[in-house]
């Protein structure tokens, strides 16, 4: 079994880190560079950069944003929001970044994540699923465009599909959990965990050092990402991984 990993999410608009709930009401939170060198210092395992104001003009801006936290930090990051095509892909690998993240791109042309896998590698691409509970259908349906628009896409059937075209990894978010820190949501999570054969990131709702227990035992996820806690230091990657570690949960 792999050793599970703690990723701190930094959602990034306009050069500065941000942060809301249920997607909305954001609030300044940083400055990407310096919040991703102290991480690496923490003890992170990874880190994700979503740029969120993914107008060409905020492209510029993450690509400077990329290549200075290349230079400060030592582990893998990876890099997602409005990377539409392999070239988009290309420029942020260049500029420093480890892996891809897509979502909407993936959903709007799904042959975005083959072409990525064949010229970059799966471990390069990391397919962003946005899922919240339909009650309708009774099961998850994919959003996307930042969470703002319901797909008619079922999220079980697009994370197994979206493996199959080569994502190494699924970033999995509930969006019915997001920003709320009651707790990751172990049902999506653990059905997506239990049907696909690639890593699994869980994300949304973290608030509490239990929330990750319960998401890699429970939820069976390979990693737990968080923002909120974090950024604003509720809880220390430190004291994470040594609770995990005392309650048997093999961490990096």
């Amino acid at each position: 079994m792999l050793a599970k990993r703690i990723i701190p999410c930094l959602d990034v608009k306009d050069g500065r880190v941000v942060k809301g709930v249920n997607f909305v009401n954001l609030r300044d939170a940083g400055d990407p560079v310096e919040l991703a060198a102290i991480y690496d210092r923490e003890g992170a395992d990874e880190l994700v950069f979503l740029d969120i104001s993914a107008s060409v003009e905020g492209r510029a801006t993450m690509v400077e944003v990329v290549r200075r936290t290349a230079g400060e930090i030592s582990i893998p990051f990876t890099v997602g929001g409005g990377i539409s095509a392999p070239e988009h892909m290309k420029t942020i690998l260049r500029a420093g970044a480890d892996k891809i993240g897509i979502n909407t791109a993936a959903v709007n042309n799904p042959q975005l994540i083959l072409e990525g896998a064949r010229r970059f590698g799966s471990q390069c691409i990391v397919v962003a699923v946005d899922a919240k509970y339909n009650e309708n259908w009774g099961e998850w349906e994919v959003y996307t465009h930042g969470g703002r628009k319901p797909s008619g896409i079922k999220a079980l059937e697009w994370v197994k599909e979206a493996e199959r075209l080569g994502a190494g990894e699924i970033l999995l978010t509930s969006m019915d959990a997001d920003g709320t820190k009651d707790g990751f949501d172990i049902k999506l999570t653990s059905a997506v965990s239990d049907l696909v054969d690639i890593p699994v990131i869980a994300s949304g709702g973290a608030g509490k050092i239990e929330h990750f227990y319960d998401v890699f035992t429970a939820g069976k996820a390979d990693a737990g990402l968080a923002a909120t806690i974090f950024h604003y230091k509720e809880i220390g990657i430190g004291d994470l991984k040594a609770d995990l570690k005392q309650k048997g949960v093999e961490i990096r």
